[in-house]
């Protein structure tokens, strides 16, 4: 007897049907790296930091060594006190007072009247205003006017025609933004802001140069080593163990005393071209070393086809996705080395702007002018971070063994 409670239905599925269209290796990768949020961060980033070194130096009305000594000193942040019609005063920590406007602007230093100066009881008198027509403006830090009505100390007190403006006092303090110097200044009056921007572009232009040597000595000299083997492989590899034992610092030092007319970013980019390959060199031995006893070299060795013709068109480019993550991640290793380079004393040299120099001179006032130092320190943060986590994303997109659908 038969069981009516199934029902047989027809196969509504068509052989020759594709459910979603074939991606090749490289689309397939980048769909992955899309899937990334932190690698899409990465690449957002990169391309900032890229327009941020390359175009942003054109677009600020100064140069690295432009030096305005009226400006020394300047952080990005400025707590002014407020004295009516669109006037702001800011009083520097190296005791020189500045007029700016509402918005932030910085407009002149105020003259200091030397004649009425008195160390003794520390008393500073400013001109605000031109010469035959101005107000004075004294700057009080003497013991007699430290407590105000309420008995609380103050460090000083700013008296504008019998006006009284307290340190600490909130119904005059404006925290406004420096829009003439965003970055502030430094001890010359150099803008920081366009001298970060010119050491991006040297850090870009090390990653860049670093970049371009592992590509074509160390994958070249991997790739030889690892498919002839043997002999070549054990000579070879020993000449990367001699050039790895050697510090990079040390290379650095010798090329400086041997091209002492070098500029020091010359000097660091031929060590770099020197000594930087050999880690790269290496992966791609141990790629060559698996890659090549597969069936495809050994139906392109039968038929005939040339050593050369089998590195460059079989075994690199079936070796592309190690080598793309290991010189995405060797970048921000170039960029720190060159920061620490120029951070001893070994990189670029004055007045040129790296971001290794940069944090080297604003070391010593780092208490007094910590923003000195916290611009160039943030941008290699952000320049290490962002290169650092393409790569992460690159690795997962590119490894066949990482892949989770």
């Amino acid at each position: 007897m038969a069981d009516n409670r199934f029902k047989f239905v027809q196969n509504t599925f068509k052989d020759d049907e594709i459910s979603r269209p074939s991606l090749t290796y490289w689309q397939d990768a980048w769909r992955r790296l899309k899937q990334n949020k932190l690698a899409m961060i990465g690449v957002v980033a990169i391309i900032f930091i890229i327009f941020f070194g390359t175009v942003g130096p054109s677009l600020t009305p100064y140069t690295y060594s432009d030096q305005i000594n009226e400006f020394k000193n300047l952080p990005s942040r400025l707590e002014a006190y407020h004295i009516g019609d669109n006037q702001n005063l800011y009083l520097a920590s190296d005791y020189n007072m500045f007029l700016l406007d509402d918005s932030g602007n910085l407009l002149f230093r105020l003259d200091q009247d030397k004649k009425k100066k008195d160390l003794i009881n520390k008393v500073y008198v400013y001109k605000l205003g031109t010469e035959d027509d101005y107000q004075e403006v004294i700057l009080d830090f003497s013991y007699n006017l430290l407590k105000n009505k309420q008995g609380y100390p103050y460090d000083f007190t700013i008296d504008i025609d019998g006006v009284i403006y307290e340190q600490g006092s909130p119904d005059h303090i404006k925290k406004l933004f420096n829009k003439t110097f965003p970055f502030g200044t430094d001890d010359l009056g150099r803008d920081i802001l366009t001298r970060v921007m010119y050491g991006t572009r040297i850090s870009l232009m090390i990653a860049f140069i670093a970049t371009f040597v592992n590509l074509f000595i160390g994958v070249i000299y991997g790739s030889v080593a690892g498919f002839e083997g043997g002999r070549v492989d054990n000579i070879m590899m020993r000449i990367v163990d001699i050039i790895n034992s050697v510090p990079l610092v040390l290379y650095v030092i010798l090329i400086m005393v041997r091209f002492r007319d070098n500029d020091g970013l010359v000097n660091i980019v031929i060590a770099l071209s020197t000594v930087y390959w050999v880690s790269m060199a290496r992966l791609v031995r141990g790629q060559m070393l698996s890659l090549k006893n597969q069936e495809f070299v050994l139906a392109a060795r039968v038929i005939g086809v040339p050593k050369h013709k089998i590195i460059f068109r079989h075994l690199i480019p079936n070796a592309m996705g190690p080598i793309i993550v290991s010189m995405t991640m060797m970048i921000p290793s170039a960029v720190f080395t060159e920061a620490f380079l120029s951070f001893i004393g070994l990189g670029v040299s004055a007045p040129q702007a790296s971001l290794g120099t940069l944090a080297n001179s604003a070391l010593s006032g780092l208490l007094t002018y910590p923003y000195q130092l916290f611009f160039p320190a943030i941008t290699i943060a952000l320049i290490m971070l962002a290169f650092n986590f393409l790569g992460d994303g690159l690795r997962d997109a590119l490894d066949p063994r990482l892949r989770k659908g």
